[in-house]
């Protein structure tokens, strides 16, 4: 018996369930969120150096190869930084997940197989807390919810690597282009290549966030057409800060002058920052449960279904007792 559409009811008095939404915000404070970021790209393209310019701090030293005469790494590896930041009461805990040597060798045939399988580890990892009988009240979310691919501003095209990484990683992970260093490019540079890399990620049908949903309104839907005109977001990193009359300003000092990474003109670090940190962090979070974490647990529950049935038939077939052949022995 289904139950009956509920009725609007008037109050006559102040009854105080106004207060939800406080009562969830401040327990969700005292617990923090999880937010796991990872970084893919070839070495020296900044990646290190982005993310302490997005959180306005020292989280990453560089470990790409500081000097040539050092040694390529011969396999792409994973590294996991951890950090707590607060910021006006809000707690994040912040895995930054680095994945160097990605992209370094001559050969870089299967080099993406230790970052997807780190994502699909980590899936299978809170599917088994999940299924476990007495588990945690808040399973510990090490799920990756964003991967930050960084692109060399060559100003050509995708290199055939990138494209087979990008389309591995769009089915399992959300993954956000961005141009890195985007300050080696002119302006008209920087637009052609943008233009040619949103033309590539298209045809190739690679996945990028952000992507319509059904459950997304009309002004959801909007925000994101924005943004993907906007792919990949052409960015530049900087944690040095110069006096400009009397200002102080973040940015990187070039033979053209200094370009000031907060202002729209130079880069699209103020948009990038914005849209991943001010407007779409808890989407990231949200989208990687109900959507990839979904369609890889709904997978992972009917191949362990439709591998118990196979079991039960053999056991079923192997206790049958054999048919009789008529015979008799005197």
């Amino acid at each position: 018996m289904s139950a009956p559409e509920p009725t609007p009811t008037p109050l006559h008095g102040y009854v105080g369930f106004d207060t939800l939404t406080k009562q969830a915000e401040l327990k969700m404070m005292r617990r923090g969120f999880h937010f796991n970021v990872m970084l893919v790209g070839q070495t020296g393209l900044g990646k290190s150096t982005m993310i302490n310019t997005l959180f306005a701090s020292r989280m990453l030293e560089s470990k790409g190869r500081m000097d040539p005469s050092d040694e390529i790494r011969q396999t792409t590896s994973i590294t996991i930084d951890s950090h707590v930041v607060i910021e006006n009461g809000v707690k994040l805990k912040l895995n930054l997940i680095d994945t160097p040597g990605y992209g370094d060798l001559i050969n870089n045939e299967h080099c993406w197989e230790p970052i997807v399988k780190y994502i699909k580890d980590q899936y299978s990892i809170y599917l088994r807390k999940e299924l476990t009988a007495v588990r945690d009240r808040h399973i510990p979310d090490t799920r990756v919810h964003v991967v930050l691919f960084f692109i060399n501003p060559s100003g050509h095209s995708l290199r055939p690597m990138d494209i087979q990484v990008l389309k591995k990683l769009g089915d399992i992970a959300n993954v956000i282009p961005v141009i890195a260093k985007a300050d080696t490019l002119t302006l008209e540079e920087r637009q052609l290549f943008k233009e040619r890399v949103r033309a590539e990620l298209q045809s190739n049908g690679i996945r990028v966030y952000p992507f319509d949903h059904e459950d997304y309104d009309e002004e959801d839907r909007a925000l994101n057409s924005q943004v993907q005109a906007m792919l990949p977001f052409a960015v530049v990193g900087s944690t040095k800060v110069y006096d400009v009359n009397g200002m102080p300003v973040r940015g990187r000092q070039t033979r053209c002058g200094l370009v000031n990474i907060e202002d729209p003109s130079h880069c699209e670090f103020v948009q990038f920052r914005n849209f991943l940190l001010r407007t779409n962090l808890h989407d990231l979070i949200e989208t990687t449960s109900t959507t990839y974490y979904e369609s890889f647990r709904s997978k992972q529950l009917l191949a362990l279904k439709e591998s118990s049935v196979k079991q039960q038939q053999h056991q079923q077939q192997y206790q049958q007792p054999a048919p009789s052949t008529g015979a008799s022995y005197a």
